[in-house]
């Protein structure tokens, strides 16, 4: 298993919205970066994935489990694109916000951090279990 983070704008597709979508999940589409569409294609089956309100809120809020790997993403007229299939897993007792990330120098490594653009990213298990652990506190 592997672990990822997706951004999301929650004015745009929030953690509220994803727990509606109820157990059939939603589409991960609209990523037009290569990098994180590399990321996308890497993702498999059972993986988790931390969800994280970008602009608004700058937080991760909760996990989405990936329940169906990449296919074309139907909102790219280019067809160059790819998209997943995520389900609402749970919400963070306490969202981990991007200032607690930055405090903590063991997860300085995170594209979270030094690639603060990028919308979909691998998270190491040492990390995903950090970020856990600071949304129980």
């Amino acid at each position: 298993m592997q672990y990822w983070l997706l951004k999301s704008e929650p004015d745009v597709w929030s953690i509220n919205q994803q727990k509606k979508a109820g157990t059939k999940g939603a589409p991960w589409d609209g990523v037009r970066n290569y990098q994180a569409a590399k990321n996308l294609k890497s993702m498999k089956k059972g993986d988790l994935c931390f969800f994280y309100h970008s602009n608004i809120g700058k937080e991760v809020v909760g996990i989405v489990k990936v329940i169906k790997e990449f296919y074309l993403d139907k909102t790219d007229k280019t067809g160059r694109f790819v998209a997943v299939t995520v389900q609402f897993k749970s919400k963070l007792s306490n969202p981990v916000t991007l200032e607690n990330i930055r405090k903590n120098k063991e997860l300085s490594h995170l594209a979270l951090i030094k690639q603060s653009r990028l919308s979909v990213m691998p998270v190491d298990y040492k990390s995903w279990k950090i970020i856990n652990n600071m949304s129980r506190i």
